[in-house]
């Protein structure tokens, strides 16, 4: 049996056991989501198709692996001197594993699975309560370090922040994620190691190739 289904606006051909990637969906790897919008599901020759989504049938996936698609870079050159713009862009992606088609209806058996061993978890935590207070020392260890996680990736500058709209590529909301992760001015900016670079790269949703752009236009402003 197979059945076409649409997420993230684009439709896919799925058969029980498939591998594919599709845009992000939250979850984390183990867990069974839902697709509920079928277009069409068949098996042979026998296609029933939806006006648009086939009522009762819905299409069930464990998520195997969150990560992000390969960079495409969008680059425009006018016809004016130094009139250019080039932005990067990495699509957030989610592996999943097609379970089960369902149809009429039909619950999914997996996530009845999932259910019990979320409560087989709850209850070994009920059991591993009183040995909690035998590793109270340790918890100081374990703040320490979500503190750490928390932390900026840099050390913010002193003195007043430049507006950093002022780069090409960097809007608002940009300029709100470099500034909350310590990134505050041109120069700061202008100084960017390829080591930061691969690091902002890899924590925030910004690619090597817009971060490298930056670089390159904040050495500019620096000087003036």
């Amino acid at each position: 049996m197979f059945a076409v289904i649409k997420t993230g606006g684009k439709q896919y051909r799925v058969a029980a056991n498939d591998l594919l990637k599709i845009e992000k969906v939250e979850g984390q790897v183990g867990d069974i989501v839902e697709i509920g919008h079928v277009l069409a599901h068949g098996e042979g020759e026998n296609v029933t198709f939806g006006a648009p989504f086939v009522d009762g049938a819905m299409v069930t996936a464990e998520v195997v692996e969150q990560g992000k698609n390969r960079t495409v870079i969008a680059f425009k050159k006018r016809r004016r001197q130094n009139s250019r713009r080039k932005i990067g862009h990495r699509q957030l992606l989610t592996t999943v594993r097609i379970a089960e088609i369902l149809l009429g209806g039909a619950k999914p058996a997996k996530k009845a699975a999932a259910k019990t061993e979320a409560k087989a978890e709850v209850a070994a935590k009920a059991e591993a309560a009183p040995k909690k207070e035998a590793k109270a020392e340790a918890a100081p260890k374990k703040e320490a370090e979500a503190t750490e996680t928390a932390a900026p990736l840099f050390k913010a500058p002193k003195g007043e922040p430049d507006d950093l709209t002022v780069i090409k590529g960097i809007g608002p909301v940009a300029a709100g994620q470099l500034n909350e992760q310590g990134i505050t001015t041109f120069a700061q900016i202008a100084k960017l190691s390829d080591k930061d670079i691969a690091k902002i790269d890899e924590h925030m949703p910004f690619s090597a190739d817009q971060i490298t752009d930056w670089r390159e236009q904040a050495k500019e402003l620096a000087k003036k």
